[in-house]
């Protein structure tokens, strides 16, 4: 009966998932989340950024270690090889990424740091748990086929794990030229370089090329769920990135960019 209820739970929050895609893309298309450049008062108390980003991304760390042990493939050695990349980005995301942005801002010319709307940390921790939940317990538990896929496993891990590697290469790049021109600069300049000749949010276009390869790696309903969902998130909010920097930089701003995905959008 447990196992019945719990598997039916996963179901709901699975097409829950995949429900919340659309409305998050409409609205982010008119309106956008007060962090980052968008930042504006009046979303109550706020907290410091890699505060903000920890308390988002700890569910994508906590969750697998209480549900992993507990799924039928936990010792599966194909399954603990397919929670690897989604625990290292997340390491990265986590631990890592709050530790540049505290480093970066204690090293700016400017003393003032903006704060992160705590209303907005609560949020991005729901969602996370939500999708860390879906992610882990369809590798440990629900994915059936480790044994009976005709050796195709292998295929897809390995094919969507270079996809995903790349996608990751770009984030950490972008996050990172990002960072030090800020603390450079002391506050927004036009970036150069790379991947921001093609588009003005390659962090962005790394992020999703990542889900794009968890998608395949795992070729479940959760991970394609997850791979759509991020581009509902990013896609509108590195559009409304890239009319900020056109509004604000004008003519020096190069008109040949796009968003977020090359030559396209």
């Amino acid at each position: 009966m447990a196992a019945f209820l719990e598997q039916t739970f996963f179901h709901y929050a699975l097409l829950s998932f995949y429900l919340l895609g659309p409305p998050t893309f409409i609205v982010l298309r008119f309106f956008q989340f007060p962090y980052g450049k968008h930042n504006r008062v009046g979303w109550g108390p706020t907290i410091s950024p890699p505060l903000a980003w920890f308390i988002m991304e700890s569910p994508s760390i906590s969750l697998p270690l209480i549900l992993f042990p507990s799924g039928q493939h936990s010792t599966n050695p194909k399954a603990l090889a397919l929670m690897s990349p989604f625990l290292l980005h997340y390491f990265h995301r986590t631990i890592v990424y709050p530790l540049r942005i505290y480093q970066s801002t204690s090293q700016q010319n400017t003393k003032t740091t903006i704060g992160f709307p705590l209303l907005l940390a609560v949020n991005g921790f729901l969602t996370q748990a939500l999708n860390t939940y879906l992610q882990v317990r369809w590798v440990s538990h629900y994915k059936s086929d480790y044994d009976s896929d005709g050796g195709l496993f292998w295929w897809k891990f390995f094919g969507g794990l270079v996809v995903f590697l790349w996608g990751m290469r770009i984030n950490m790049w972008a996050d990172t030229a990002l960072l030090v021109l800020k603390r450079e600069s002391g506050g927004y300049k036009v970036p150069r370089g790379g991947w921001f000749e093609v588009v003005t949010c390659p962090n962005y276009l790394g992020e999703i090329v990542e889900w794009l390869g968890w998608a395949v790696m795992t070729w479940s309903w959760g991970g394609f769920g997850f791979f759509l969902y991020t581009c509902s998130n990013l896609v509108p909010r590195a559009c409304a990135s890239h009319k900020w920097y056109l509004e604000k930089f004008g003519e020096d701003y190069p008109k040949n960019r796009k968003a977020v995905i090359p030559f396209i959008v």
